[in-house]
């Protein structure tokens, strides 16, 4: 290739070693005066990027092969120390053009000197390549040196490439003389487009100079950009800091919190951008923090004021241009986080505080879904979902779900309330909803529930609930009953429906339990003269306790249903017991003594009544109950029903021993088939009341096996630390009140499950 070209412009010019014939490659005697002439003058050449002939250019490849080798002693030292006094000399000249100009063409100057000065160096460092490799290379520090080597190691005796040399000498000789000149014109220019005035200095220049004090740093392998933050970045901080202290007092003169807001933002973006467009990766974030710091961190105080305003007013444009610009700042959010809890609280104990009318659960879960929906979209949409909000949401629907008011010691009703909700859209009667919505909304009630402190007063006004519509067969659809026990089981776990699902099983169990009766009473040919069905219920997996069993005389009608079921029953599993729960009983009674036909669903207690009524037409109270046998709470009760559906009529308002029952002859009404029901709303307080206390003997129950499972762990344990361990255990199910854990403890004491160390009165020892 050599002298197919006379001339090339030397920045396309290959790298290549001179393809001169094998004897020159020997060692052999060599003039240092007579070759470095020739070396000196292509060497000016190549730092000046000047033209250099292909020829000469593939000579000196070979010439510094030739010094480095020579003999009887290689000149690779002589061939460095000429090296870096040329280079030294060169720029030298060049800071001396440089330092003459005047400030508006100072950068430009630089600028061009420095674009040549650097490419020439790396072509020199090309042309020196062999230097480099047998010479500087075997007196150079290995990574390992510099990484574990000792602190004593000069780094002044370590020699460089001659790249690396060149970038050296500029970094000692131009920029170190030329620096304070240097920063004072380029802050200048970032000042100037700060303020969008005219610059002298166009954006490449700028940005060519700001980018030389790291590039010149670029072949070390640590500490790259030391020279840079040293020469100008800490200058560049201060300066932005002066400028936006300045820009912020005179913006909150005259904008107010929400105007200042805006224009915050629109420097930020502005300055993000200033740095992306003059100064290395490592300055952007420093740059835009000094503006947060100086624009919004000095200034929160005035800030957070107008924070309480805006969360009430819902103004989303200005708290998510607040969450923007607080967000950096640590602790920034803190304020506004409180505020957004304390609305979203408000406003939720708005939504259910006072309900009234017939249907308080739907409008109690309604109305805070509502609530939850709003502002869960408020904190996706303007605080993008920040955790610190969510958990505002959180906490704030916690205290809402679980408000009491002033007097702790009132029942929370939000699980009865979410309990009576469900039971509503699960129930037959639900009107204007498919499937699909029913469980949507049972979907949503979940939400709700996660934040119930006492999930097992909810279970237990479900489990009773879910009872009453499987024995009355009043599910609007098994698949949905299923998929929410599944809900509950996700969020709680398998032991909380654990029940639920016998229950489930019982219903089942007891369907193929009448199929079989049924082929039973086929085969052998008895009739009962009834249609009969019957649900055999385990006694642990049903919430029917036996303080609701009434003594009663099952009617004649039924009794040889009954017996015979019994003695099936008892063949099939013998030692069962069976408990017959009469005042969950219903059934169809056919009546017919007046001009129309009634098909009638009653309890088995009303029929009772109304059967005894089939050959005479009046009867007193006494009669009526003593051949019911029912006691003195359920026969009013029962009876004032009757009476209100008009089937049986009285004289007097009061009902006494002697007053008397008669049946109405003339009853009429517009259906033909209807139910009977006795007065809900006694009904439902009493079974709340029930529910309540039933709950807490169960907590007792479970407090005192968290206990002792505790204490046989443990063996020994301070008091406060028991009670602290038993709150975390209980969490899941209930908050348990410090009362109710040491009456519990006081139990297992006396039961001598624990007991108090000696010589202590706050320490408890297990009892094996």
């Amino acid at each position: 290739m050599p002298g197919e070209q006379a001339e090339s412009e030397l920045g396309k010019v290959p790298v290549y070693v001179s393809q001169a014939d094998t004897m020159s490659l020997k060692p052999r005697a060599v003039d240092f005066e007579e070759v470095w002439s020739g070396l000196l003058e292509t060497v000016q050449q190549v730092v000046t990027m000047g033209s250099i002939k292909r020829s000469i250019w593939n000579e000196r490849f070979s010439d510094v092969y030739s010094l480095c080798v020579a003999f009887p002693e290689p000149l690779a030292e002589r061939l460095y120390t000429e090296t870096k006094k040329l280079l030294e000399r060169h720029v030298r000249e060049l800071y001396t053009e440089v330092s003459k100009q005047r400030e508006e063409n100072l950068l430009a100057e630089y600028h061009l000197y420095w674009l040549q000065f650097s490419k020439g160096t790396q072509y020199l460092n090309n042309l020196y390549s062999y230097l480099n490799a047998q010479h500087v290379q075997k007196q150079k520090f290995s990574d390992a040196d510099l990484t574990y080597g000792s602190l004593q190691m000069d780094m002044s005796e370590q020699l460089l490439e001659i790249g690396e040399l060149g970038l050296e000498i500029w970094q000692r000789e131009m920029i170190t003389p030329l620096q304070s000149r240097l920063v004072g014109v380029l802050l200048q220019g970032i000042q100037q487009d700060r303020t969008a005035a005219a610059t002298d200095a166009p954006t490449p220049t700028i940005r060519g100079v700001i980018h030389s004090f790291v590039d010149v740093n670029m072949y070390k392998k640590k500490s790259t950009l030391q020279l840079y933050e040293t020469v100008f970045e800490g200058d560049l901080l201060r300066e932005t800091g002066s400028f936006y202290r300045k820009e912020a007092s005179a913006l909150l003169q005259e904008c107010n919190v929400s105007q200042y807001m805006e224009r915050v933002i629109a420097r930020l973006a502005e300055e993000e951008l200033r740095a992306t467009k003059f100064l290395p990766p490592s300055s952007h974030q420093r740059v835009v923090k000094e503006v947060q710091d100086r624009m919004v961190a000095d200034h929160l105080s005035t800030v957070h004021a107008e924070t309480g305003a805006m969360v009430n007013g819902e103004r989303t444009r200005d708290l998510s241009n607040m969450y923007t610009l607080l967000r950096p700042i640590p602790s920034g959010l803190s304020v506004l986080v409180h505020h957004v809890k304390d609305h979203i609280k408000q406003r939720g104990l708005q939504a259910v505080t006072n309900l009234k009318g017939d249907n308080v659960p739907a409008q109690f879960v309604e109305s805070l879904l509502e609530v939850h929906k709003k502002y869960g979209t408020m904190i996706k949409e303007v605080f993008h979902s920040d955790q610190q909000f969510v958990g505002a949401l959180d906490k704030a629907f916690e205290s809402v779900v679980n408000h009491r008011g002033s007097n702790t010691k009132v029942v929370c009703r939000s699980p009865e309330h979410l309990a009576r909700y469900c039971d509503t859209l699960l129930k037959k009667s639900t009107k204007g909803l498919n499937e699909l919505e029913v469980d949507d909304k049972l979907g949503h009630s979940i939400t709700i529930f996660k934040y119930i402190d006492d999930k097992d007063v909810y279970q237990k006004f479900y489990a009773r609930m879910l009872a009453k519509r499987l024995i009355q067969q009043q599910s609007q659809s098994m698949d949905l009953e299923e998929s929410m026990i599944n809900r509950l089981k996700q969020a709680c776990g398998y032991e909380y429906t654990s029940k639920l699902h016998r229950m489930f099983t019982d219903m089942s169990v007891s369907s193929d339990l009448n199929h079989k009766f049924n082929e039973h009473l086929k085969n052998h040919s008895i009739e009962l003269g009834i249609n009969f069905s019957i649900n055999v219920l385990q006694a642990g997996a049903w919430p029917l306790g036996q303080t609701s069993i009434t003594p009663f005389s099952v009617p004649q009608e039924l009794e040889k249903s009954v017996q015979t079921f019994e003695t099936f029953y008892h063949k099939s599993f013998n030692g069962r017991k069976l408990t017959w729960l009469h005042h969950l009983c219903q059934g169809e009674l056919k009546v017919s003594h007046s001009k129309r036909t009634y098909l009638i669903t009653m309890s088995t207690f009303q029929m009772a009544m109304l059967l005894m009524f089939e050959k005479v037409d009046s009867l007193t109270c006494n009669e009526l109950q003593t051949h019911t046998h029912l006691n003195d709470e359920q026969f009013p009760k029962f009876l004032q029903s009757l009476l209100d559906s008009k089937l049986l009529l009285t004289e007097g308002e009061e009902l006494q021993g002697e007053t008397i029952v008669r049946l109405n002859i003339d009853y009429t009404n517009k259906r033909t088939k209807f139910k009977i029901s006795v007065a809900a709303q006694k009904e439902q307080q009493h079974e709340t009341e029930q529910t309540h206390s039933a709950v807490d003997e169960d907590r007792k129950l479970y407090l005192q096996a968290a206990i002792v499972r505790i204490m046989k762990a443990r063996k020994l344990l301070k008091h406060t630390l028991l009670v602290q361990e038993v709150i975390s255990q209980s969490r899941a199910r209930f908050a348990p009140q410090i009362p109710m854990i040491k009456k519990c403890i006081e139990l297992l004491i006396d039961k001598q499950y624990l007991e108090r160390t000696p010589n202590t009165t706050d320490e408890y020892s297990y009892v094996a």
